[in-house]
């Protein structure tokens, strides 16, 4: 068997710096050609700050993990599960899982079905029995990991990246 190329492991606050760049590398590389340049930029400012993620990762009701390279530890890829914030009923028991995204350089090396099993479990672990996440209406490679992954659409959102509001699916699947 082939030694591993990452590994996953809990996020705590001291990995806010590492959470950032990576949530802004793997946004950029995700969307990159398909939204405009300036409108990503002022979305990862805005949203991929040291400050959250730190929040999210002191939270006891959140979970945060990180998936590094083998060897060296550099960051590739994240999950965020933390308290639901989308445009549909909510039930007792349900949780967010806020992000998922991986460098594309896993891609293809089973890190992406390994973050959602652990998001999966780390439900599990707080309790939870439903997830729910939002995913832009146009990424159909996320459409079919999700469903893949037993997540169903339930319901839409408007989401804004920068200044442009798109059209976003919201999925869930049992816990």
């Amino acid at each position: 068997m082939a030694d591993p190329i990452w590994r996953l492991r809990s996020a705590g606050a001291a990995d806010a710096d590492a959470l950032a760049l990576v949530a802004s590398a793997s946004f950029l590389e995700t969307y990159a050609g398909s939204l405009d340049g300036a409108d990503m930029v002022a979305h990862c400012q805005a949203n991929n700050t040291r400050e959250k993620f730190a929040a999210w990762a002191s939270d006891p009701l959140s979970a945060v993990t990180l998936a590094e390279a083998v060897p060296g530890f550099a960051p590739l890829g994240y999950t965020v599960l933390t308290s639901v914030d989308l445009p549909v009923e909510v039930r007792a028991g349900d949780i967010e899982l806020r992000r998922i995204y991986t460098m594309g350089r896993l891609h293809g090396t089973g890190a992406g079905p390994a973050l959602m099993m652990q998001a999966v479990a780390d439900a599990a672990r707080l309790g939870k029995s439903r997830i729910l996440l939002g995913v832009w209406g146009e990424n159909h490679r996320a459409h079919r990991f999700y469903e893949r992954q037993g997540f169903s659409a339930i319901g839409t959102r408007a989401f804004k990246v920068g200044s442009v509001v798109h059209d976003d699916l919201v999925y869930a699947r049992s816990v």
